[in-house]
């Protein structure tokens, strides 16, 4: 007998090594190969990719056509699980490999229209161009690397059959950079309703006007809509709702805000240019951005890429850099379409019926059969509202959008932008972005710095404001053409010795507005006010401090009305405690302070305790998303007649300090029940934390695999470190914030430095998975190697690229 279990367990033992043997044989097959030697098809010449001690590959070709190739090589065994899920994204195919759950994902990219509109592009494509020959190269480069090697651990979950990426894949995603931008599927619905159901009295709160001087340094009458029924309301209220939670359910990272500014030599310790910049992008695994170092006879680049772009979308040289904020124009209008009672398949549009174009497309689902898809077009854009089945709305909505209605050669912006090494040639590139809006910020070592609002922006009938839906039978959803480029707000080499840009409004200095849907002011003017300090030298370190800021104004401003009330009737030591230090704060979010958390709940028990009686909890909970109730919220506070203040259900009228009160109560119950009974538990770093999030581990246990944190994060919404969590209940998960944090000093640009915030691999078990994870959060910066002799000295391995059939040997070095 007891040989018997010693034999059966030398067997269970054997078994499970084998396992384990084979386990790990299987993850080895799936990690990035970065030494040794690769035949490559297309090549005109060997390649040599050097990494670096964090996965950077520093690739060096003698022809751009093999520079681009290597690239999409490198990008692809990094990141090809992120590639996939992206195109599928945007042209509506998830449900065919993640299930039925993500039907009304695709149901909703098919109506954006985005997959014909790049198919349309990618059809009329010069071929020829230099950027479409490097995009071809770095396809060509992906698609050689899918078909020679096993497919990433995630197809094979996901059961993910392989395909050949092409040019309307990387068009596509242009299309799910706009849509990204696009506030106005978040906003519009919101405040159509409170105008509409509730009145101009309640619009009064949110500021919707446009300010002639700009906001760091008049009102617009509305258009009417057409009469929507409360199933439209229910629509428009799914589809903003469905807009916000398509990105997340595909684990891919929406673009939110950013910080950026370019320091003149007369203003930093080097006499040179200064460049600094963090966009602020949703947290995801792997991370937005790919960071490589592309080098050939005459160009060399270090640069930010994004999944399928061969052209770098942040990136610097000795020469010159740029970052990119977003500029947060609405390029998208809402407009309700009337329909002739008589047919269905026509508007009314420009005094007479119109029929309504329609095209029929195929939703592939995993594990349940296709479903058709009719989408209609009115002469303003497709309607969106086709999205929903069963729609009880009567009333279609349609959208008008800029990234549609304009060619948008943004693959032809980049690629300049790449090699833009003097103003006029910035200039250049930035004009040819039409879709989405950005700031384009460049500095380079000659001396010079700018600044472009790169958009085309749209030419409405005075009069309209597009913070509604608007009326489709009448020329307010009509579009007069757009304005030209050097309209656009823009600065070069301004007197004062720096630019800054936070996504606030600008001020042209040609009088054009510019609709939009701008984040708060108070962070753009906290690095106004810290840049302005003219008794500074700025250099890298300075830089860093600032992008680390924890504090802007918006906090004190928002309870400055509030103090008074809190303290006529606060009387428990502990809570006095609380409002003494309310009252002392400074509006800065440190790991270790109750303070922040104490704010951040009463903000969202106030906002909870005004809006949430008029709104439904799925209106209430659109209008917590938007960038319009950051800014209606001190205007709120300093309104004691407001009529947001009476709770619309008890027969009694409440006044603002009924509802503060009440607020303050839930604050503390609140906080209480979820962080402990005891104040010292409240700090802000028990409160807010970091974790990045992989598409998979929304399945449990998945998400112990996958997902890295979380970790205590400092900083909080719209200060410079922008750390942010949507408006809620504590404790509060960081969903968005600065994607790297890169600084440039023209004085010594091979120094420069960055951060991923997680790592550069999107290969589970690979080193460079999550290595950057802790000095991120922590505040890190590391090197972003440029010259020869660092880039020799920081080599890990080197991966050798030569043409197939050629013996592999040695590439030339750089």
């Amino acid at each position: 007998m007891k040989r018997a279990l010693k034999i059966t367990a030398l067997l269970v033992t054997l078994i499970v090594a084998a396992a384990g043997a084979l386990a790990a044989w299987y993850l080895h097959t799936k990690q990035p190969q970065r030494s040794g030697a690769v035949a490559m098809a297309n090549l005109i010449a060997p390649v040599s990719v050097r990494y670096d001690e964090r996965g950077v590959p520093h690739i060096w070709a003698e022809h751009e056509a093999d520079l681009y190739r290597t690239l999409g090589f490198v990008h692809a065994q990094d990141r090809l699980f992120q590639m996939e899920m992206v195109r599928r994204l945007t042209q509506g195919e998830l449900a065919e490999v993640l299930g039925p759950k993500l039907v009304d994902s695709d149901r909703l990219f098919r109506t954006l229209g985005i997959r014909a509109h790049a198919q349309d592009a990618a059809a009329k494509m010069d071929l020829q161009s230099p950027a479409s020959q490097a995009l071809l190269a770095y396809l060509d480069g992906i698609n050689q690397y899918q078909a020679t090697h096993p497919a990433p651990l995630e197809f094979d979950l996901l059961k993910i059959p392989k395909r050949p990426f092409t040019p309307r894949d990387t068009l596509a995603v242009s299309g799910y950079l706009a849509y990204s931008f696009a506030a106005a599927f978040r906003t519009e619905p919101a405040l159509s309703f409170v105008r509409d159901k509730l009145g101009e009295r309640y619009l009064n709160v949110f500021d919707l006007d446009w300010n002639p001087q700009g906001v760091i340094q008049a009102d617009v009458p509305a258009s009417t809509a057409a009469a929507l029924s409360p199933g439209d309301w229910q629509v428009l209220s799914q589809l903003t709702q469905l807009s916000s939670q398509a990105l997340a359910l595909a684990g891919v990272p929406f673009f939110e805000g950013s910080n950026a500014w370019a320091i003149s030599g007369s203003r930093s310790a080097s006499g040179k240019p200064l460049l600094a910049g963090d966009p602020h992008i949703g947290y995801s695994l792997p991370s937005v951005w790919y960071e490589a170092h592309l080098a050939m006879p005459g160009f060399e680049l270090y640069g930010h890429h994004q999944a399928l772009m061969p052209t770098a979308l942040l990136g610097h040289n000795l020469q010159f850099g740029w970052s990119l904020t977003m500029l947060q124009n609405d390029d998208v209008d809402l407009i309700a379409e009337k329909l002739n009672p008589e047919n269905p398949n026509q508007v009314w549009h420009e005094g007479q019926w119109v029929f309504l174009q329609s095209r029929v497309e195929t939703i592939l689902i995993k594990g349940d059969e296709p479903i058709k898809l009719t989408l209609r077009r009115s002469p303003h854009g497709p309607i969106i509202t086709d999205a929903f089945k069963d729609s009880l709305g009567k009333t279609p909505v349609a959208m008008w959008w800029a990234f549609l209605e304009t060619e948008n050669p943004i693959l032809d912006a980049f690629y300049d932008l790449n090699r833009a090494n003097t103003l006029e040639k910035a200039r250049g590139a930035a004009s040819q972005i039409h879709a989405p809006g950005l700031n384009v910020v460049w500095a380079s070592a000659r001396g010079d710095i700018g600044w472009w609002a790169a958009a085309k922006l749209p030419i409405r009938p005075e009069g309209v404001n597009p913070s509604f839906i608007l009326d489709g039978t009448t020329a307010a959803a009509d579009k007069l053409g757009f304005y030209r480029f050097s309209d656009n707000p823009q600065e070069e080499n301004p007197q004062r010795g720096y630019i800054v840009s936070a996504n606030h409004q600008p001020k042209p200095k040609s009088g054009v507005p510019v609709a939009g849907y701008y984040n708060l002011v108070d962070r753009a003017q906290r690095l106004d006010e810290r840049l302005r300090d003219d008794t500074v030298r700025w250099d890298s370190r300075a830089s860093q401090d600032l992008q680390l800021d924890t504090r802007t104004g918006y906090g004190p401003r928002v309870l400055a009305p509030l103090l008074p009330i809190l303290n006529s009737f606060i009387t428990v030591p502990m809570e006095r405690a609380m409002l003494e230090s309310l009252a002392g704060w400074d509006g800065s979010y440190e790991l270790s302070s109750i303070t922040p958390t104490v704010f951040n709940q009463l903000l969202y028990e106030l906002t909870r305790a005004a809006f949430a009686d008029e709104l439904d909890e799925l209106q209430f909970t659109n209008l917590l998303g938007t960038r319009a109730l950051d800014a209606a919220l001190p205007r709120l506070a300093g309104d004691a007649d407001s009529p947001w203040w009476d709770n619309i259900s008890t027969p009694v009228r409440e006044q603002r300090a009924d509802t503060v009160k009440l607020a303050w109560r839930a604050t503390i119950d609140h906080l209480q029940k979820t962080l402990g009974q005891e104040a010292t538990d409240w700090g802000w770093g028990n409160a807010h934390t970091l974790t990045h999030r992989h598409p998979l581990a929304a399945e449990k246990p998945l998400n112990w695999l996958f997902n890295v944190g979380p970790f205590p994060a400092p900083g909080g919404h719209e200060v410079p470190n922008n750390l942010s969590s949507p408006l809620g209940p504590a404790p509060w998960a960081v969903s968005y914030g600065p994607s790297t944090r890169r600084v440039i000093d023209f004085g010594a640009p091979g120094e420069s430095v960055g951060i991923n915030p997680v790592g550069q691999s999107g290969v589970l078990f690979d080193k460079h998975y999550s290595d950057q994870a802790l000095n991120f959060v922590a505040g890190g910066y590391l090197s972003q190697h440029l010259s020869a002799v660092d880039v020799h000295a920081r080599t890990r391995s080197t991966l050798t690229l030569s043409p197939s059939g050629a013996a592999p040997k040695p590439a030339p070095g750089h």
